[in-house]
């Protein structure tokens, strides 16, 4: 039975500037990672590592094109998100959920993954 996302793995050729999007405008933070080989962050959410970060891939097997449609968070205080988004000049689309009162933000990080910030319909902060 699964009971809810793990991780998001996302390639960066440039981890500050990806560290920048997850941490500075969406609110992650960057926290521990094991002593993998392979280059990489690891950005936390409450005590999950729910984004971990990898150089591009030099596998000539692994296909090159990205294969994340987009991923999602669940959040609270989307004025607070669309303030941080208008203040640093970040692109993204609103969009209600059909046949409910939920409100999507849509964004694209530094490297071209599509992210989801998702607000539910009793969040008063909307």
């Amino acid at each position: 039975m699964l009971l809810s996302i793990g991780h998001v793995t996302v390639r960066s050729a440039n981890f500050e500037r990806t560290e920048h999007f997850y941490c500075d405008l969406l609110g992650l933070r960057a926290g521990p990672r094991p002593p993998i080989s392979v280059p990489g962050r690891w950005f936390y959410l409450g005590n999950e590592a729910v984004v971990h970060v990898l150089p591009p891939s030099d596998n000539a097997s692994l296909p090159s094109v990205n294969t994340i449609d987009h991923f999602a968070f669940n959040a609270t205080n989307m004025p607070l998100y669309e303030q941080k988004l208008k203040a640093a000049n970040y692109p993204y689309e609103a969009r209600r959920l059909a046949d409910t009162n939920n409100t999507q933000l849509f964004l694209v990080d530094p490297d071209g993954a599509k992210v989801e910030l998702c607000f539910a319909c009793d969040d008063d902060s909307k």
